[in-house]
């Protein structure tokens, strides 16, 4: 038989992945003003198509970065080779914005919200090109809040800048060997260089060795350096800004300096199990000039706001590629037929119930990690209260390791979907996977994450104020409402009262992770229940829909399961 001959598969269709997406167009509808919405909305259907046909095109020509150390000569040159796919896919994110939305304000603290849904629709089709862009939003709110006069007026505008060929990206260097995440035992040290006089800060001399250092092929980098005693640990770091060539600022139009001249070389490509599109790399700092930000030995606080904006970045990651990854499976449920071509999938129970699961948690994932980014957003404009600012704290970390836990379980269960068709390269859901695997690990594994949790309430009121509020929302359901959702607003406010005890001092040292979950699980359904609550109220069209995903998420999606494990 000829291989046109004979039955013939139904390829499944993606659509716009803004417009067909269940979620996304009425959450935004929800939290953002009517008039800013429209102009958002606009923006987020044509950018759906852009995704669907420049970004895709990119990603086909993107390839993984290439080293060559020496030229023919011997001479130690450090050429990183980058695709033609990568680099139009980093341009196609500075001309839309993906960074400068949130630095712009044009519609002040809801610019937030309106960056991270660009991203959230984009991320899934770039090959992880938002891993500099994440590190670069970082570094960007760094310098807004520290740098200096000059790092302000001529660094920062091309951090923030939609010109490709003006526009910086910037890189992150805190992993190094001895510690990982703990950066304790950093190695690298920063040595004043005396008299030397530079408009962007005290100048320093950096030598050390970077372990992972992601989007080596940035302009700028974020570094962690000891100015204290080994002994101090943490409390000896100071945070510098590393030109990664030399000049810092080139003329307008002035081709890209060497790499070395600023005396780092790559010691060797990273080979990893996934983001391979991405050059990661190893770095010997051999006297690179840095210059000092902030006050000296300070640098762990001050790079906060880096770890708060890329740990957003990386659950708005996470969840994009759940986003994909149940679109293919959703599509795939409408073309493929079983029982001798008589039924489709999705008229099959067995099956949509499952579907229906993913659907369930997808929704509950994107309402809390969106529900953050508003938080994020009235920070940064200072138009946050105080309790929100609470929230926040807590919300930022829990964010990131949930979305990052149940995203490639739940792109698994889609890949099943599709029967052998899932297993096979070409529908991308086996690359997401690959890639969404990282973001266990990067900027934060999901314990420490949770020993992050555990810090924030020790050291604040944040859990009173999240408790606050999650009372308060339950306490607005409307009583003939409230009747009918009698049973999972008990199973939620049980939760709450377990909360609260879980995180009572003195904490047995197995409970921070449970205790991440179980808050992870309430703050989903309370803004699951947020949101039906105003379909409800605004009469919008599927608020019964809405009103069923938070009772199966309350009742299905894991709470008991959750509150178990902390009782434990």
């Amino acid at each position: 038989m000829r291989v046109e001959e004979g039955f013939q598969p139904v390829p499944f269709i993606e659509g716009n992945p803004y417009t067909t997406d269940p979620v996304l167009p009425v959450l935004l509808k929800r939290i953002l003003p009517s008039d800013v919405f429209q102009d958002v909305d606009k923006d987020l259907q044509r950018f759906g198509g852009e995704v669907l046909t420049t970004m895709r095109e990119l990603t086909k020509r993107a390839t993984p970065p290439q080293l060559v150390q020496y030229d023919n000569w011997g001479r130690r040159v450090d050429d990183l080779r980058t695709s033609e796919g990568w680099r139009g896919l980093k341009d196609v994110f500075h001309r839309e914005g993906i960074v400068s939305i949130a630095y712009e304000r044009k519609y002040r603290e809801h610019s937030r919200p309106y960056g991270f849904a660009k991203l959230f629709i984009a991320a899934a089709d770039s090959d992880v090109t938002d891993c500099p862009m994440s590190m670069t939003d970082g570094v960007a709110r760094v310098l807004e809040l520290i740098g200096s006069p000059a790092l302000k007026q001529e660094v920062l505008p091309r951090l923030i800048s939609r010109d490709p060929a003006r526009a910086y990206t910037a890189g992150q260097w805190m992993t190094e060997r001895p510690g990982g995440s703990d950066v304790s035992r950093m190695e690298t040290v920063a040595t004043p260089v005396p008299g030397a006089a530079s408009p962007y800060g005290p100048q320093d001399k950096i030598d050390g060795f970077k372990w992972f250092s992601s989007a080596t092929d940035s302009d700028v980098a974020l570094a962690l350096a000891r100015t204290g005693r080994p002994d101090d640990g943490s409390r000896g770091l100071s945070l510098f800004l590393i030109p990664v060539r030399l000049p810092l600022v080139r003329a307008p139009g002035a081709p890209r300096p060497p790499a070395l001249t600023n005396n780092i070389y790559i010691h060797r490509l990273k080979n990893k199990f996934g983001t391979k599109i991405v050059p990661t790399a190893e770095l010997s700092i051999q006297g690179a000039d840095a210059y000092l930000l902030g006050e000296p030995n300070q640098g762990v606080k001050l790079i906060t706001p880096v770890l708060n904006i890329t740990r957003t970045h990386s659950a708005i990651g996470s969840v994009a590629y759940l986003r994909k990854c149940l679109a293919i499976a959703t599509a795939h449920s409408n073309g493929r037929a079983i029982k001798g071509g008589r039924q489709l999938l999705r008229n099959t129970p067995l099956h949509v119930a499952e579907l229906a699961k993913l659907h369930v948690l997808y929704r509950a994932l994107v309402h809390f990690v969106f529900g953050s980014v508003v938080l994020l957003g009235k920070a940064e404009c200072g138009v946050a209260t105080e309790n929100e600012g609470l929230r926040l704290r807590l919300l930022t970390p829990a964010i990131k390791a949930f979305a990052a836990d149940k995203c490639v379980t739940a792109m698994e269960e889609c890949m099943t979907m599709l029967g052998g068709e899932g297993y096979m390269e070409e529908n991308g859901i086996t690359k997401l996977i690959q890639d969404g695997l990282v973001e266990k690990i990067w900027e934060g594994t999901i314990t420490v994450l949770s020993l992050d949790l555990v810090r924030a309430v020790e050291k604040s009121a944040a859990l009173d104020a999240f408790v606050k509020w999650a009372n308060d929302i339950m306490a607005s359901c409307p009583s003939q409402l409230a009747e009918s959702l009698r049973e999972p607003l008990a199973l939620l406010r049980k939760g709450l009262d377990v909360l609260t005890g879980t995180y009572d001092a003195p904490m047995h040292p197995l409970v921070p992770r449970p205790a991440l979950f179980l808050f992870c699980h309430i703050a989903c359904s309370v803004y699951l229940l947020e949101h039906a609550l105003w379909a409800v109220k605004t009469s919008e069209p599927g608020n019964e829909n809405d009103i069923e995903v938070f009772k199966r998420w309350v009742e299905e999606g894991g709470l008991y399961t959750a509150l178990e494990n902390s009782m434990a």
